[in-house]
């Protein structure tokens, strides 16, 4: 029988997972990365002894017990990798003196919100009372779940529900207490208008330890899996941008580098940016009002598509490990009022910073047409990223006083960095689909195939519409379960 062939594009977390999954089922692969390593947005670099990562926050099966553990276990990702869990999410503070520190156990979360705004009892009550609840359940792995996990998941379709239709923000305006409405809106990293069920997921998560933060970040992640994909017999190239996807009578059939080479494949499976996917690799041959319309509105603004990353000759390990200031002074930058700052320290337990220093991220909201124009001069684009990093410096030294003469190494990613070393259009990741909620998203995706098109898929975030290590790593999964079975071919996991 004639061996079949794929070729995927792009060696992100969804091109890696999907590579390792055809290997397991005997499909021969062959990944094109345009970059010179693997992980995509799911990477990290290093700076003068300073690890700097941009992906990372929680990860969704680290636990035995979560049924998300067995795809890391499949993929390599975990192998020999300690884990860390925290006791907080993060803590929220003002300038006055106020604190809210999430913590991810509902009974402790419970008492230091009562001791912060006694008159809030009962909000704080069913707030907690939903965390223990979702504790129940693993919220994550319910993409993989099958017939009989489905049933079981039926009772817990209201609290889903209910938690579902409102956001942290409306949650907030529930409190009396000033300074929770204040706080609670910026509690799920720096999403604003978060739907109050992921927060709670999350939570959860972190309680039961499903969540965790695999030391060494990203890119040691990334390639984990990476080498999993080489030990299946899997062929990873780089610097080896796709340019055009080959199709002949409506099937795709191959691809086109940019140095004119081109390569054969009996199925094409974009793991790439979906709009260069789309309307670049395919022209816009193979489209409709759907997938135009998602397209056409893509929005200026993203949150954590420019960050400040900072080395600091300080051990901050006695700090929480992340934090949200809520500023008495907005900062007016790159062209914006900002009115907060989330902050993330990484000391030597992460593996991302040696003894007695930290590294410091700052994720920050940013349009992508106002470092576009700045980047067609080299001059000016530098001197802004200098004054973006001198505004969060100045903020961060009132929070952490000296700060500034133990700052040994600054840099700054913008939305042009992203799309320049991932290929991301504007920098994201992904944007909502109006109108899809939540579930649906996570269930059923927005476009894995392309109308009119064989033997072409989608994976990834931009085929879901969703964002998360896990989702895509889930989705490449099922895809590739999806090709067996159009194959006549039962799916199978291992060596």
């Amino acid at each position: 029988m004639k061996e079949s062939r794929i070729i995927i594009i792009g060696a992100g977390i969804a091109g890696l997972s999907t590579g390792c999954y055809a290997q397991m089922n005997g499909y021969r692969t062959q990944i094109f990365e345009m970059h010179t390593k693997p992980g995509g947005l799911c990477t990290s670099w290093k700076r003068r002894g300073y690890t700097f990562d941009s992906c990372l926050h929680h990860l969704a099966g680290c636990s035995p017990a979560s049924g998300l553990h067995t795809i890391w276990q499949e993929l390599g990702a975990l192998r020999g990798r300690q884990v860390l869990y925290r006791e907080s999410f993060v803590q929220v503070e003002d300038g006055e003196g106020n604190a809210f520190t999430v913590y991810v156990d509902p009974d402790r979360l419970g008492q230091h919100m009562k001791a912060l705004a006694p008159d809030d009892a009962q909000t704080i009550e069913a707030y907690t009372d939903g965390v223990r609840r979702f504790a129940r359940f693993d919220f994550f792995a319910a993409p993989l779940a099958g017939p009989l996990e489905m049933v079981e998941m039926v009772p817990h379709l209201p609290l889903m529900l209910k938690w579902g239709r409102v956001t942290l923000g409306q949650c907030a305006q529930r409190f009396r207490d000033p300074f929770l409405q204040r706080a609670f809106p910026w509690i799920q990293y720096d999403i604003a208008d978060v739907p109050a069920i992921a927060n709670l997921a999350f939570l959860a998560g972190c309680h039961q330890r499903r969540l965790g933060w695999p030391v060494g970040g990203s890119l040691a992640f990334s390639q984990a899996i990476a080498d999993r994909y080489a030990e299946l017999g899997g062929e990873l190239y780089y610097r080896s941008r796709v340019v055009k996807v080959l199709v002949e009578n409506d099937r795709a059939v191959g691809v086109r580098l940019a140095d004119g080479t081109e390569h054969r494949a009996d199925t094409v499976i974009s793991a790439a940016d979906g709009r260069a996917t789309t309307f670049d690799m395919l022209g816009g041959a193979y489209v409709n009002d759907k997938i135009r319309s998602y397209y056409d509105a893509v929005p200026d603004l993203q949150v954590m598509n420019c960050y400040v990353f900072i080395g600091a000759d300080r051990d901050m390990s006695h700090e929480p490990h992340a934090l949200t200031l809520l500023l008495d002074k907005p900062i007016e930058t790159m062209g914006r009022t900002i009115e907060r700052l989330d902050i993330e320290l990484s000391t030597v337990e992460t593996g991302l910073a040696s003894q007695g220093k930290t590294t410091i991220k700052v994720p920050l909201e940013a349009s992508y047409a106002y470092w576009k124009d700045l980047y067609a001069d080299q001059n000016r684009y530098d001197e802004e990223k200098e004054r973006v990093a001198e505004a969060v410096i100045e903020q961060l030294e009132q929070r952490f006083p000296g700060l500034k003469t133990q700052i040994e190494v600054v840099d700054v990613a913008t939305p042009v960095t992203i799309e320049r070393f991932t290929g991301n259009y504007h920098g994201f990741q992904a944007w909502e689909v109006p109108g899809a909620g939540l579930l649906e998203i996570m269930f059923k995706g927005f476009c894995k195939t392309l109308p009119g098109l064989e033997d072409f898929f989608m994976v990834g975030q931009w085929a879901m519409a969703s964002i998360g290590i896990s989702t895509v790593a889930i989705a490449a999964r099922k895809l590739i379960a999806e090709i067996c079975k159009r194959d006549g071919k039962r799916f199978a996991v291992g060596a």
